[in-house]
């Protein structure tokens, strides 16, 4: 019997290890990512050189190559041209990017959640039309909207821009889809047992609930509206109203007649991305839950 068992130990087969891809099948792809990311990050190399440079300088050396170190003075510059106009343009950009991005992700909040949670007559027809202004885009827009409010007499106003900012079909899909999800009917139905109104329910259970999800929505809305073009250059006559993105476009339009604005444009180009990566950094982590549980979820 001793025998027998060492025999049959002996001829037992060997478990079957998984083959283990050859290394060598990751090497394109990671270079192809390099290339990809170098490809994207190249523009934001060349503004950063060209936010250094002088006037001079950046006429008269290469584009991706550095040369005297200017952006002090280039900021100073900046700040002062137009008795700091630019100042007055960022900050015009921050009120509409960010009251209009809180706004709209708190509508799109209530939308959502309404689609989701309430059952009535004609909701998934709602629903298709919200699908549908997702589609359109925002430059067919642009001139309805300004004879809406040129009929009011609302052009060139704070509000003709912010108004249309606050609106987010694709906010609302999203938190339809996330409440959906994650909001269970039985929690709500208790709530209205102990007597909680829907208001109540909404504030102290949906939006606890689906906050990382609409902190992606307000990104995805601060973004949207921080680099709206159109929109202000239709609306807008009165400088002093103007976001950077049309204020920059001034500028740049006037460098036949004023050479140094080509430098001022490129470095108030550089200073109006550090709102968003600011914005990105300190909802870093809210975001990247709210898109991971989105996937698992869906």
């Amino acid at each position: 019997m001793t025998l027998l068992t060492r025999t049959e130990g002996a001829h037992a087969p060997s478990p079957v290890r998984p083959r283990r891809a050859p290394r060598l099948s990751t090497v394109p792809v990671f270079v192809f990512m390099v290339l990809v990311a170098g490809y994207m990050l190249l523009p934001v190399y060349w503004l950063l050189v060209s936010a250094t440079k002088s006037q001079s300088d950046l006429v008269d050396t290469p584009g991706l190559l550095p040369a005297e170190w200017h952006l002090g003075d280039n900021l100073s510059a900046l700040l002062t041209q137009q008795d700091g106009v630019y100042v007055r343009w960022l900050v015009n950009s921050l009120a509409y990017a960010g009251a209009g991005a809180a706004v709209g992700t708190l509508l799109a909040a209530m939308a959502g959640y309404a689609l989701a949670v309430y059952e009535f007559k004609g909701r998934e027809a709602v629903f298709s039309v919200i699908l549908g202004g997702v589609l359109v885009p925002a430059t067919a827009l642009a001139l309805p909207l300004f004879l809406l409010f040129a009929e009011v007499d609302a052009t060139n106003t704070f509000w003709s821009v912010f108004l249309p900012s606050i609106v987010s079909p694709f906010g609302v899909y999203l938190s339809r889809i996330f409440a959906a999800a994650s909001i269970p009917g039985e929690v709500v139905e208790a709530a209205r047992i102990d007597g909680a109104g829907e208001w109540t329910i909404f504030r102290s259970i949906a939006l606890r609930v689906m906050s990382p999800a609409l902190v992606t929505v307000f990104l995805f809305q601060f973004v949207v509206i921080w680099n709206n073009f159109l929109l202000p250059l239709i609306m807008l006559q009165d400088e002093r109203l103007y976001p950077v993105t049309l204020g920059l476009f001034t500028w740049q339009s006037q460098t036949s007649r004023a050479p140094e604005l080509q430098t001022l444009t490129l470095v108030g180009a550089l200073v109006s991305v550090v709102p968003i990566v600011i914005t990105f950094l300190l909802l870093q982590r809210y975001w990247r839950a709210g898109l991971a549980a989105g996937a698992v979820k869906s």
